[in-house]
């Protein structure tokens, strides 16, 4: 089973709160129930003891949560819909909606983007296993409330080579995304990123951290109109990922104290309304793909529309 280490940089809640949040940071989406549990069958330890929910663990404290080992049974197809913009026997291209998670993780295993493709391929569909039982078929995934194009392999050969395709940054990744704050000219972002220090949650622009490069290109500026005058100004912008870390766009945004529209992670916390319409996280969008298909060697180009409430804050903003 993995064991994940997590050091408390706070004094912080009960354990059981915490450590969702904590294991959430690293990747493993898991519910409260199922943390208690891995607490009540002494799976966790703080400092090399096992611990109570209710316990609270302090500052410099170790944790070392026992993840059992994830079984294929435990991830079932669900029928949830998919708009699925290519597909051959090798491989699918699909439009991602924004609230929809990509994988499963531990404790947290339905309404996830593989449970709609076990459905949709049925018992004599496959996919690659290069990513384990919890990733089938998953070559790069989208953060949950950012929509648009991702890849997802039907067999493992196809997998290793669009997952080249992305280490030699080959793989072509276009975004669109509303930012808060004005950017007028073309800007090539080039900061490293690493896990935020304090904030297991976040990553963040760290020396230490893995190389990430991003182009951001401005399609229009907004005078803001329509709230107050803070920010007094939004940009809606084109951003060509040349890395591929995790977060990456947000972080750069970020960065240049530009962050993405409703991103309440990178952003300020109490974000501005936009009168007329409802919309839920960062407005970011996968809107083009671009990779040599494995097989048959054809450059391969998507391209998707933007989500109608993407549209609907260009419309308000404009």
């Amino acid at each position: 089973m993995p064991k994940i280490n997590i050091v408390v940089e706070e004094n912080t809640v009960r354990a059981d709160v915490f450590l969702v949040q904590a294991l959430k940071g690293q990747g493993f989406d898991i519910s409260r129930a199922y943390l208690k549990r891995l607490l009540d069958e002494k799976l966790v330890a703080i400092d090399g003891i096992s611990v109570k929910p209710s316990y609270k663990p302090v500052y410099g404290e170790v944790v070392i949560v026992d993840l059992p080992e994830p079984k294929a049974s435990d991830i079932l197809p669900e029928d949830i819909p998919l708009n699925i913009v290519y597909e051959d026997e090798n491989l699918l291209v699909i439009n991602k909606p924004c609230g929809l998670v990509v994988h499963p993780a531990p404790g947290h295993y339905t309404g996830t983007l593989v449970n709609a493709l076990l459905y949709y391929l049925g018992s004599a569909g496959n996919l690659s296993n290069i990513n384990g039982v919890l990733r089938p078929g998953i070559v790069h995934r989208l953060d949950k409330d950012t929509s648009g194009l991702l890849v997802v392999a039907k067999d493992d050969t196809t997998h290793r080579h669009l997952a080249a395709q992305l280490a030699d940054r080959s793989m072509k990744r276009i975004y669109r995304a509303v930012a808060m704050g004005r950017i007028e000219e073309e800007i090539t972002v080039a900061e490293p990123i690493g896990r935020h220090k304090k904030n297991r949650l976040k990553m963040a622009v760290d020396r230490d951290g893995r190389t990430a490069v991003t182009h951001f290109t401005p399609i229009r500026v907004f005078e803001n109109k329509v709230y107050g005058r803070i920010p007094p100004h939004y940009t809606y912008l084109e951003a060509a990922l040349k890395t591929g870390r995790t977060h990456q766009i947000r972080v750069h945004l970020a960065h240049m104290q530009r962050p993405v529209l409703g991103d309440v992670l990178y952003g300020p916390p109490n974000q501005p309304h936009l009168p007329g319409i409802v919309y839920s996280g960062q407005v970011l969008h996968a809107v083009r793909i671009g990779f040599i298909h494995p097989v048959n060697g054809q450059s391969m180009v998507f391209e998707t529309e933007l989500p109608d409430y993407f549209c609907k804050i260009i419309e308000i903003l404009s």
